[in-house]
């Protein structure tokens, strides 16, 4: 698929504006930025152009940022200080002192390294780009000059990214991520855009939590864009720490996976028995452990809390877990598999209350003792919402 996002702004571009908006003139960005007057007036208008705003307004003391141009420049700095992130990374290979690695790299060179390491060839990110194959091999040679850095080298399945070129993919991502949340908010000033929430969703949460938190988000900002996504949780948890997740909602991890992120306590869920509405356990309380361990278990997949508390509860009742089981994670074949057989699963009362509702499900009056779980939202460390994420949050927090 052709990549339709908005390309990055010049990043000279942007590293002048910034410099005014911290100096608050033209002439005292000149020798900060090693460019003349003339050509950081050109390079601010480009900017204002493409942007479609007003960063700045003159006066006697010099120039000020504009509301939209606040707004847009915090952004931007938070954006660039991934790119200096960069920098640490380089330094003590690439020994060049001269200016900041980021005012040296270009945003083509690294929207195509990003690509590369993404798509797994020069080919599929030069279709995926809308670029020719020869512009991206030379794109990524002039990056590895800049770094003084071999980035790829080829394998039998294509271009293998260094781990120097993995970190500045993730680092790019981010980059794009803060310009991005910049544009939206600048939208939203304009009345032209209610942003966006991207939400990673875990089995819990995708039944009636996040629904119902996006049905109300909508009602109040009808215009935003909404994105859910599912899956496991590791392929979520690498979307958020490279910017392509606002947030993940649902079961937290105990210990937690990466120092770069933060999980925000929501609620505790247990876990109930669940079977076919005409087995012979519905409605009732849960048998004796000796007893459930000789049913056939629909059991959660290894190495989610789930499956830890699964294993746990019979652990506890001094049992070994069930050897007979059948591992799934998806609530629709755990559905079929329960309608079609007597097989019995562990799973959150809140899970399946709309098939409980329907008749074709029923679950254990009482939890399970000891299953109990921590739901919850998990951000990047230092992540910043937007007006439009905040008021999400709220909603989940008073769900």
């Amino acid at each position: 698929m052709r990549d339709t996002a908005p390309s990055p702004p010049n990043l000279r571009h942007l590293s002048a504006a910034l410099t005014i908006w911290k100096l608050g003139s033209i002439s005292r960005a000149t020798s900060s930025v090693h460019l003349s007057q003339s050509a950081i007036t050109q390079g601010l208008a480009k900017l204002e152009q493409e942007l479609d705003i007003l960063l700045f307004t003159r006066s006697s003391t010099g120039l000020h940022a504009t509301e939209a141009g606040e707004i847009f420049l915090r952004r931007a700095e938070r954006a660039v200080n991934w790119l200096t992130a960069i920098e640490q990374a380089t330094s003590l290979r690439s020994g060049r002192k001269t200016q900041p690695l980021y005012r040296r790299l270009t945003s083509t060179q690294l929207r195509t390294l990003l690509s590369v390491v993404e798509q797994g060839s020069y080919s599929r990110a030069a279709q995926h780009l809308g670029l020719t194959q020869p512009t991206v091999h030379r794109a990524i040679k002039e990056l590895e000059i800049v770094c003084n850095q071999e980035l790829f080298q080829r394998s039998p399945a294509g271009m293998e990214p260094s781990w120097l070129a993995r970190k500045m993919a993730r680092l790019t991502s981010l980059f794009l991520s803060e310009i991005r949340l910049g544009r939206e908010e600048v939208e939203e000033l304009k009345g032209l855009s209610a942003g966006s929430v991207r939400i990673g969703c875990l089995p819990l949460a995708r039944t009636k939590l996040v629904p119902h938190a996006v049905t109300h988000l909508l009602n109040e900002f009808p215009a935003a864009h909404i994105s859910i996504i599912d899956g496991p949780y590791e392929e979520q948890l690498h979307a958020l720490l490279h910017g392509q997740l606002d947030m993940i909602v649902g079961a937290l991890r105990h210990p937690s996976p990466s120092p770069e992120i933060e999980q925000q306590f929501l609620f505790r869920d247990s876990l109930h028995l669940v079977v076919r509405a005409s087995h012979p356990l519905a409605g009732r309380a849960a048998p004796p452990t000796a007893e459930l361990r000789n049913l056939g278990w629909i059991a959660p997949k290894h190495n989610t809390p789930a499956r830890e508390t699964f294993s746990r509860f019979f652990a506890d009742s001094g049992f070994d877990p069930p050897t007979q089981m059948i591992e799934c994670s998806s609530l629709v074949a755990i559905r079929s598999l329960l309608l079609d057989s007597d097989r019995v699963a562990l799973l959150p009362a809140r899970q399946v209350e709309l098939e409980v509702e329907m008749g074709i499900l029923a679950a254990s009056p009482q939890p399970l003792e000891g299953t109990g779980r921590d739901i919850g939202i998990t951000v990047r460390k230092n992540w910043q919402p937007t007006r439009l994420q905040k008021r999400f949050l709220a909603l989940l927090d008073n769900f």
